[in-house]
């Protein structure tokens, strides 16, 4: 009896070395289909899509828990192109309101350097350290928006960003339906009929 639970303790600890093995030979650094996912997105971070960036919403649209039209930066390319990877049918856009483009700021009189809007923003955008004033660096900001909820002062604002020759984009067109001309019956000119009538006359 000893000698069967020796050998099923050297089994036992052999199939623990081989798992162990394999485990970290074959061990995968995050979801695949997720990288893919996430290479398919704008990466403007903006939040539009309802998750604290594009990492996090391409990991809920590769586990299924998101629709794959939730990015309006996106648009329709990007919603296509998750579908045909994840072999999903087409999601319809809808109507996506049209978001002014906006930065953060910091109000300096307000500001407690509690960090935890240095926490939530997705682009590392707002620099500082605790108990010390908190900055926002423009050109970084997506205007997501997220930095506002943690903040317990209420001390951070949305400033739309004025329009200039180097902010100003060209509008995308947009979808008109075409309107094809329709057919309109041929007349035929006048005295045709008569002309027909004679000719089937004399052909009689």
């Amino acid at each position: 009896m000893l000698i069967a639970i020796a050998a099923i303790a050297v089994l036992a600890a052999v199939f623990g070395l081989l798992l162990g093995y394999s485990a970290i030979r074959f061990h995968v650094e995050g979801d695949p289909i997720a990288d893919q996912v996430d290479a398919l997105l704008p990466q403007s971070q903006c939040g539009q899509c309802g998750y604290p960036g594009c990492r996090p919403y391409a990991e809920a649209v590769a586990s299924g828990g998101a629709e794959i039209n939730l990015c309006a930066p996106g648009g329709e390319a990007a919603m296509l192109a998750m579908a045909d990877l994840l072999g999903r049918e087409p999601v319809a856009l809808g109507q996506l309101a049209e978001k002014v483009k906006c930065v953060a700021v910091i109000d300096e009189q307000v500001c407690i350097g509690c960090t935890k809007c240095l926490q939530a923003c997705p682009v590392d955008a707002i620099v500082g350290a605790a108990k010390q004033l908190h900055g926002v660096i423009a050109s970084e900001c997506t205007g997501c928006e997220l930095c506002r909820e943690p903040c317990p002062v209420d001390c951070v604002r949305m400033e739309p960003i004025p329009e200039s020759i180097g902010t100003w984009k060209w509008p995308y067109p947009a979808n008109q339906p075409i309107h094809t001309p329709t057919k309109q019956p041929v007349q035929p000119p006048p005295g045709a009929h008569a002309s027909a009538e004679i000719e089937h006359r004399e052909a009689a």
